[in-house]
């Protein structure tokens, strides 16, 4: 089955940009920064530094790799890398969450970050034949004055890669609504709606992602098998939900892998695709999670490549892209299978 995976090309739709820089490229931030930042520049001490003990420790952890990247090279090298990490594990598309905020109010101008993430887009699809596609979200610890920058950098710039708006950070104490004005205006810009609810709270996160914020896919979405109601809702208009299993271990949402709510969402009906979210951070990857979901679901080789298929149908690739990626899972199920 780890093969199997292995070898399947894949797309992703739900993993953080700063989350997925290697503990290589962490290192050597933290190397060229040393004096300016707490983050361990050896690789090896990394793995006891990205334990966490809850959410919140997560979000803060998380945020002092955020605070090694100062400058547009350092954008450029973290995404390169995080594009070279994808090719190994066969991921061909992914939609990757940018929180451009945190760069943006640290002092790299924007114009140099928008520069620095298409460039290494541009090479990645080149070189490495990935590609590529951005959703800015809100970092909402920061409040809504990050949102109004990031709903400016989204609307106002605009690169060529950006396809949608999203919403990040805890969900405790940063309620879906008041963000409504910023969503409102990414849509009405084009930009499709893709934000965090129901991974720390409730179902009723949820309901206000998709009523108030018009989402069209939901991340995590672990509390909404606590709902009946918004089950049928996710299932009848078949909105699909980014799940990430490994996360909400390591996050505490929830508390042991087998009690993982994806096979409730699976045998609802739901349309469910399977991420890394903050892949180093978390010990993990794409590849691992296919296979913990392959394990959790009972799956075998044509039902991974049935769930990879669905992360294909609910991303925003244009229509020639997914016939491509969807032919190509198929044609690996064949040659598996003939093999």
């Amino acid at each position: 089955m780890e093969a199997f995976i292995a070898a399947m090309p894949k797309a992703e739709l739900h993993v953080h940009h700063v989350g997925s820089a290697s503990p290589r490229v962490v290192a050597e931030l933290a190397a060229r920064h040393r004096g300016r930042a707490k983050v361990p520049a050896d690789p090896l001490a990394l793995a006891e530094y990205f334990t966490f003990t809850d959410f919140a420790h997560f979000i803060e952890v998380y945020l002092s790799v955020v605070d090694l990247i100062r400058d547009a090279e350092d954008v450029r090298a973290l995404t390169y890398g995080v594009a070279e990490d994808m090719a190994r594990q066969n991921i061909r598309y992914a939609e990757l969450t940018v929180t451009p905020y945190s760069s943006v109010s640290r002092g790299i101008p924007d114009v140099a970050f928008m520069e620095a993430i298409e460039d290494a887009r541009v090479r990645a699809e080149k070189d490495l034949g990935v590609v590529l596609r951005w959703c800015f979200d809100i970092p909402g610890e920061a409040g809504l004055a990050a949102a109004e920058e990031t709903a400016r950098l989204a609307v106002d710039l605009a690169p060529e890669g950006l396809v949608s708006f999203g919403l990040g950070g805890p969900e405790i104490g940063v309620p879906r609504p008041q963000f409504k004005p910023y969503f409102d205006r990414a849509r009405a810009a084009g930009l499709r709606s893709v934000p965090h609810a129901g991974e720390t709270t409730g179902p009723q996160t949820v309901w206000d992602a998709l009523r108030v914020l018009g989402a069209e896919r939901i991340g995590h979405g672990t509390r909404a098998v606590d709902d009946p109601a918004l089950l049928d809702h996710l299932g009848e208009h078949r909105i699909p939900l980014e799940v990430c299993p490994t996360s909400n271990i390591a996050t505490r949402a929830v508390e042991r892998i087998e009690d993982h709510p994806i096979k409730r969402m699976v045998d609802a009906g739901l349309l469910v695709t399977v991420n890394s979210d903050d892949p180093p951070m978390f010990g993990t990857d794409l590849n691992t999670e296919y296979a913990v979901a392959a394990r959790l679901l009972g799956l075998d080789e044509a039902g991974v490549a049935a769930l990879a298929k669905n992360a294909v149908e609910a991303s925003f690739l244009d229509a020639p892209g997914k016939a491509r990626l969807a032919g190509g899972i198929d044609a690996h199920l064949a040659r598996w299978r003939q093999a």
